[in-house]
């Protein structure tokens, strides 16, 4: 019935950048977020709206939002609506009215920290991490009262100076694993700006950890080490923020591959034996299905064309590097570039055709080691000399450039560790995923469509001109008997900050709405009068894809 679908209502979001949350929707009430953490309740019948809360970030805090101003949503518990604020704060509103319940500085203001991801709530307690590992932070995450905002626990990703003692036994522990003095570069990075899954049964909380400060070990931690928990995945308990086990995707990672990406629970047969598992398709282009319990490494393969490592070794669950990639001794073309293979877009899992729906991205990025480093307090730092950002100076070096930059909707079959199909899309930086029980796939994309396709095998059956950009991932509801399906849309983030214009210019202006259809709607959309411009500004520093 998907061809019967249409535009059920639509809601402006009074935005220019990016739009990337995950809309909510809790008794008739869908609660979403755009640019500048703005909070907006609409009625998820019929889109009216009920309140917005700005919280009023000042705006020269972008300065340290490397990836734009966005916000991946909010988190919502008995009667409060949770939101991390740009500038650190996290805030909670009364559901019913957006007013202030109270808000706490999760940061010190004085650092150039950041929030664009979304809090979860357990039990009463709210969590939530950060950003701006470039700038010069040191990574963690904290838990909250959901009543009074009071700090119950905070859990750092990297050790701070060992002189000063540690936290716990993990920072002890990871400490061992770093040489130099990190802490004085900004504090070693390893934000926790996106990902967390909660599994009720274990009762663990995993959270994904992002990249190091700078991104260029030799820089960080020279020397070597595995810098943990840089690129990491760890199981925390969500009651105390004690340790319970980790994996380490990239183990001294020097590109900025975070494992920051989404985290999904399923249960798997494996080998005949149906195991709890954790599934993620990290920045460094392996996929990783983890037995979630202890954190063993079930299985790992690249789901796309790298060349930084060949494989990862089953035995140690360590990557194999190429030595060139650490671009040491000469500069090297990296696949994946600091975008990753995939990025924050969140993927998705459908038990019943046993795949997995990834965002992908294909674009490659030059590595090299700077002649001079001087690390700058609240600059970004990432430890190259600068081409990894670069864009080539001819026309005809940046038409070639552009038309290297792809970007894909695969579907990953986990239990085999292969594609089963895959679709290409114009151009990268695509929206995330949401799959249903309905055989569908929908993903909106960047040059303007929301399409649905088939689960099992990518016959793409319907599609909506959105007038802009997809990144965010759609959500579907259901209320008095009947479906909906929303996804925001509106173009922006890393990759539209620094290169959209120059090799997407159709993905532009941004339009930002939410969008939300039903069978038998048929509303349509005012016209945009405008006609791509392809704009080329060079940058001279690469955005990196953390936020």
């Amino acid at each position: 019935t998907v061809d019967k679908l249409g535009l059920a209502w639509s809601f402006d979001l009074d935005t220019e950048r990016g739009v990337e949350a995950t809309s909510i929707v809790v008794d008739g009430v869908m609660y979403t977020t755009s640019s500048w953490s703005i909070v907006h309740a609409l009625d998820a019948r019929t889109g009216k709206h009920l309140w917005t809360y700005d919280p009023k970030v000042a705006k020269e805090k972008s300065r340290h939002a490397c990836c734009d101003v966005v916000n991946r949503g909010v988190a919502v518990w008995e009667g409060q609506v949770f939101v991390g604020a740009l500038d650190g704060r996290l805030v909670a509103l009364d559901a019913a009215t957006g007013r202030v319940n109270w808000e706490v500085a999760t940061v010190d203001p004085a650092l150039p920290y950041t929030i664009t991801g979304a809090p979860r709530v357990i039990d009463g307690r709210v969590y939530i991490g950060n950003g701006g590992a470039e700038y010069g932070v040191r990574g963690f995450l904290g838990a909250y009262d959901v009543k009074s905002g009071k700090l119950l626990w905070r859990f750092y990703t990297v050790p701070g100076n060992p002189e000063l003692g540690f936290e716990n036994a993990a920072m002890e522990m990871a400490a061992k694993t770093w040489n130099g003095k990190w802490w004085e570069l900004g504090g070693g990075g390893g934000t926790v700006w996106d990902a967390m899954a909660y599994d009720p049964e274990l009762d663990l909380l995993y959270i994904g950890v992002g990249n190091g400060t700078p991104w260029n070990q030799e820089i960080r931690s020279p020397g070597g080490g595995d810098n943990l928990f840089l690129s990491s995945i760890v199981a925390l308990r969500p009651k105390t923020g004690e340790y319970v086990w980790h994996y380490q995707t990239t183990p001294g990672e020097t590109w900025d591959y975070t494992a920051t990406q989404h985290i999904i629970l399923a249960e798997l047969e494996l080998d005949g034996k149906v195991r709890k598992v954790l599934m993620q398709a990290p920045k460094n282009g392996f996929f990783y299905v983890i037995d979630r319990t202890d954190g063993t490494l079930l299985s790992a393969d690249n789901y796309i064309d790298l060349n930084w490592a060949t494989h990862v070794d089953m035995k140690t669950g360590r990557p194999v590097e190429v030595p060139e990639a650490r671009y040491r001794d000469e500069p090297f073309l990296v696949v994946p570039s600091y975008l990753g293979g995939h990025n924050w877009h969140p993927m998705s899992f459908n038990p019943k055709t046993g795949l997995v729906y990834i965002p992908v991205l294909e674009f490659a990025a030059n590595y090299g080691q700077p002649e001079n480093f001087l690390y700058r307090r609240a600059a970004m730092n990432t430890g190259t000399d600068g081409i990894a950002g670069s864009l080539p100076d001819s026309q005809a070096e940046r038409d070639a450039y552009g038309a290297a930059v792809a970007g894909r909707l695969l579907a990953w079959d986990p239990v085999n560790q292969r594609e089963a199909w895959h679709v290409e899309h114009k151009g990268t930086w695509n929206g995330g995923t949401l799959t249903t029980a309905g055989n569908l796939v929908f993903q909106g994309t960047a040059d303007g469509k929301f399409v649905a396709f088939r689960a099992d095998n990518g016959k793409r059956l319907w599609d909506f001109p959105a007038q802009t950009g997809i990144v965010a991932p759609a959500i579907t509801y259901e209320i008095d008997g009947e479906q909906y399906v929303s996804v925001n849309a509106g173009w922006g983030g890393a990759f539209a900050l620094v290169f959209g214009e120059f090799v997407q210019a159709d993905s532009v202006p941004n339009v930002s709405r939410v969008l939300t259809f039903k069978l038998g709607a048929d509303r349509q959309l005012p016209p945009v009068d405008w006609e791509p411009t392809v704009v080329f500004n060079p940058p001279k520093q690469a955005a990196s894809a953390e936020t």
